[in-house]
């Protein structure tokens, strides 16, 4: 599932896609997948697609956080959490940095 997320991130432009396997290191969930967003419309884009297309794979959005509008959005699916950021959030965040100590970071490039 952590895969197809990655795919569908990719297949929308999304930049700069991480995997990041927190299965060891936390009991919440068992991958953090982060992208960059390049505006309000892509984050809509984003969020749209991989709800549409993990709901058919059986996966339903637990919960969501944030908004386009604060540079941040968080989609919960359960096994995996997704992290969209703006560009400026996504250097502010960090969260390949945080979680990358102690838990394996895939980089996708396009």
């Amino acid at each position: 599932m952590a895969q197809r997320a990655v795919d569908i991130l990719s297949e929308r432009q999304a930049l700069d896609i991480a995997l990041i396997d927190i299965s060891r290191a936390s009991t919440f969930t068992d991958y953090f997948v982060v992208a960059t967003a390049q505006s309000p419309l892509q984050f809509n884009a984003l969020e749209e697609q991989l709800e549409k297309e993990l709901k058919k794979e059986g996966h339903d959005l637990r919960h969501r956080e944030g908004s386009k509008d604060n540079g941040w959005m968080l989609l919960d699916f359960g096994d995996i959490i997704v992290h969209i950021f703006s560009p400026e959030k996504r250097e502010y965040y960090r969260l390949e940095d945080l979680w990358g100590r102690t838990s394996p970071v895939v980089r996708f490039t396009g």
